[in-house]
């Protein structure tokens, strides 16, 4: 793998990072909802999936993913599922909940890495993004294997997302911090949560 590959792909990443998607959404919202610590644990968990999404597409299960219609929509169907669930417990609580202190929501920051990860592992729209770009950077008949190429680029991928999505929670804590205590906020962030969970489920679904 030639530096120049490696740094086209980064920058690529750093692009799709920093552009409006689901994930980086998702993290905003849930930081400027619950603090920075609460983004920063999500976003952990969303690039922790990336580890299992790599891994298939190395060792060519992506491929039969992409070609089982039923398994897809059934992968497809669980993730909407969770996302629903998740979306209705939002709806059931006390909007104040929600706008806990930063140093009281570390009780929950583990619930909230799980969140994250299972929310990627049941995104199939990942793996077949994997795909479709890590193979695409790939460098055949060079030197390593092509298996330690995906990987390598995986890592590359989520170590840049994982800095950007650290940064939007970063910064979406510090603005939360002086917004939140404007009349109405929990309640908009609240529907605010419900809406992207609702977008997430119609992306996956029928895009």
């Amino acid at each position: 793998m030639d530096f120049q590959n490696l740094l086209t792909f980064s920058l690529f990443t750093l692009g799709l990072a920093l552009s409006p998607g689901p994930d980086n959404i998702f993290v905003l919202t849930q930081s400027m909802a619950r603090g920075a610590r609460t983004g920063i644990a999500i976003s952990s968990g969303l690039i922790t999936g990336c580890i299992f999404h790599t891994t298939l597409v190395a060792l060519g299960f992506a491929v039969v993913i992409r070609d089982n219609e039923w398994l897809l929509w059934t992968i497809k169907l669980l993730g909407a599922g969770y996302l629903l669930f998740l979306a209705y417990q939002v709806y059931r609580s006390d909007a104040s909940i929600d706008l806990q202190a930063e140093t009281e929501a570390d009780k929950s920051l583990w619930e909230f890495y799980r969140i994250g990860v299972v929310m990627n592992v049941l995104n199939p729209k990942v793996t077949l993004f994997f795909l479709a770009v890590l193979t695409g950077f790939v460098q055949p008949n060079q030197k390593p294997a092509e298996w330690i190429q995906i990987f390598v680029l995986g890592g590359i991928f989520m170590a840049v997302s994982l800095f950007v999505f650290y940064a939007i929670s970063f910064l979406a804590g510090k603005v939360s911090r002086f917004i939140k205590t404007a009349r109405g906020f929990s309640s908009v962030m609240k529907w605010l949560q419900i809406l992207v969970f609702l977008a997430i489920v119609a992306m996956l679904l029928f895009f």
